[in-house]
């Protein structure tokens, strides 16, 4: 799957709300669109400025809702799928926030993702709603948008 738009992007967002994942996390069943809007919620405290780990971090569950049991792959399969709208760091974070390597040049970043990610799964944070996130998606994926080629 390529998303092609931000409505997209927000569409599978919300989709993820009922979808529920227990893996590796005490057994208690989260909703995997609480977690998302948890997840970047806590970076924006820890981050404010940086609106790509943000956006990773609401993005990173969406590979659970595409591959449903893929606990290896579901990473990789949301990174692939933000790529083309959200740009390669986005997608990079996304990637190694299971499985990083200690020399790239992300690991801090993705360390802090890492952190709000695991934070998220107990936090009880009132994140707000989905559509608080519309214009930061906006702004990130205009900064990677493609020339459209006029023909």
């Amino acid at each position: 799957m390529e998303l092609r738009s931000v409505e997209e992007l927000m569409d599978l967002l919300h989709a993820c709300r009922g979808s529920r994942n227990t893996a590796g996390h005490g057994g208690a069943p989260v909703d995997l669109h609480d977690h998302a809007l948890q997840t970047a919620a806590l970076l924006r405290r820890s981050r404010p400025a940086d609106k790509e780990l943000q956006v990773a971090g609401l993005v990173h569950v969406i590979g659970q809702l595409l591959r449903p049991g893929d606990v290896a792959g579901h990473a990789d399969h949301a990174a692939d799928t933000v790529r083309p709208l959200l740009g390669e760091r986005v997608s990079r974070l996304v990637r190694l926030h299971r499985d990083g390597w200690e020399d790239d040049p992300v690991m801090e970043d993705v360390q802090t993702l890492r952190q709000a990610d695991e934070a998220s799964w107990a936090s009880g944070l009132d994140a707000g709603v989905l559509e608080d996130w519309r214009t930061v998606l906006e702004l990130v994926a205009a900064r990677h948008a493609r020339p459209r080629t006029v023909g």
